[in-house]
């Protein structure tokens, strides 16, 4: 059977606690935020083949992040072929079953746009695979498609929560993102682009009234780290006012998504944001809207300049590792609720996870980006 329930303020309250009584964690390691307590380091699966080596090495890491620490995992139907949320939904059964945590505890993410074919399909040509998939059985038109790749119809974002549950083998996930929403404007106008927001926040918010989403975001690449004239640009301000349009003012588009790293420091720096009367940089932007950021890629894929490693040594010399400064930077910059790292060797997600018994430094993070930004 599924695994019932979902993240609660108590149940990620208890987990916390622990932690923090046990000396593993700071306390300032987990933040308020949708109304529990997360931790600010999360565990991402994007990376590795769609083996079974690799599955097998995701659930030694997802139990092994969740046993340092981390209770924000985060997963999507296009990681491996669907492969990781099956490694990462074995991992969190077993994890429950050993008693190492509950699943009120965990604070569970995941994705869907992207056409994926899953890894158990037949193989197919791929407009063959679309056609029978999800254009015959009308889980969406061909006007909906963009670029032949990316599709946020409402048919198709239920269909993949609905196999996103079945591969999770979860009643429910805490967070679903509407995955890289700004690929669509490559090939649709801007008012085509909001009529389709507002028809997936609509069923996103039907979803979350069935109780197998907490609540809904955007977890982009560009959208929010491009100057407002660029194509791919999305203003936060606009996306909330589809949803209120939507939803009313008790809508549950929650949380955005988007790379912050050394190498991507637009979120802290770039002012690209309208809010009422300013312009703000995305960070400040989101919080002053009461969005929870979820900081990707916070080691930058392994591409650390040789710059940056200097201004990030310079800066917080007491951390030896390349990579523990890089998860302080991000961790650290005001406004961030988790930053996520990837990795499938044990090894590296526990030498990760050790930044989380450090207090967060905003003054210094803040140093690195404007450094950077010059």
């Amino acid at each position: 059977m599924a695994l019932a329930g979902r993240a609660t303020a108590q149940g990620t309250a208890r987990y916390a606690a622990r932690f923090v009584a046990a000396g593993a964690a700071h306390r300032e390691h987990f933040r308020n935020a949708l109304g529990l307590s997360l931790s600010s380091i999360g565990y991402g699966t994007a990376l590795g083949e769609p083996t079974d080596a690799v599955d097998a090495r995701y659930r030694e890491a997802v139990t092994g992040a969740v046993k340092a620490g981390c209770n924000v995992l985060d997963t999507a139907a296009s990681y491996r072929m669907d492969r990781s949320e099956i490694a990462l939904g074995r991992a969190v059964a077993d994890l429950v079953a050993a008693g190492e945590c509950s699943r009120d505890e965990l604070v569970i993410a995941s994705k869907g746009g992207f056409i994926v074919q899953h890894h158990k399909a037949p193989a197919a040509d791929p407009v063959q695979y679309v056609y029978e998939q999800f254009i015959k059985p009308g889980i969406f038109e061909p006007g909906d498609l963009a670029g032949g790749i990316h599709c946020m119809a409402p048919g198709f974002l239920a269909q993949q929560i609905a196999w996103s549950l079945r591969d999770t083998d979860l009643r429910a996930l805490d967070i679903y993102y509407i995955q890289n929403p700004e690929a669509q404007l490559l090939f649709v106008d801007r008012a085509t682009f909001h009529r389709r927001l507002q028809l997936a926040f609509a069923r996103l918010e039907e979803e979350v009234a069935a109780g197998r989403i907490g609540c809904y975001g955007v977890a982009t690449w560009e959208a929010f780290r491009r100057p407002p004239i660029a194509r791919e640009y999305m203003g936060l301000e606009t996306m909330l006012r589809l949803a209120v349009e939507v939803a009313g003012p008790d809508h549950h588009l929650r949380a955005i998504q988007l790379p912050i790293n050394v190498a991507m420091i637009e979120a802290a720096t770039l002012r690209n944001q309208p809010v009422k009367n300013s312009i703000l940089p995305a960070l400040n932007a989101a919080r002053d809207l009461g969005l929870s950021v979820f900081a990707s890629t916070a080691l930058a894929q392994g591409q650390l300049t040789e710059r940056a490693a200097e201004v990030l040594a310079e800066i917080f010399p007491e951390l030896g590792a390349a990579t523990h400064r890089s998860l302080q930077f991000a961790r650290s910059l005001p406004g961030v609720t988790t930053t996520l790292f990837g990795s499938t060797q044990i090894t590296h997600v526990l030498d990760n996870m050790r930044p989380a018994a450090q207090p967060p430094d905003p003054k210094r993070a803040l140093r690195v980006a404007h450094t950077l930004a010059r």
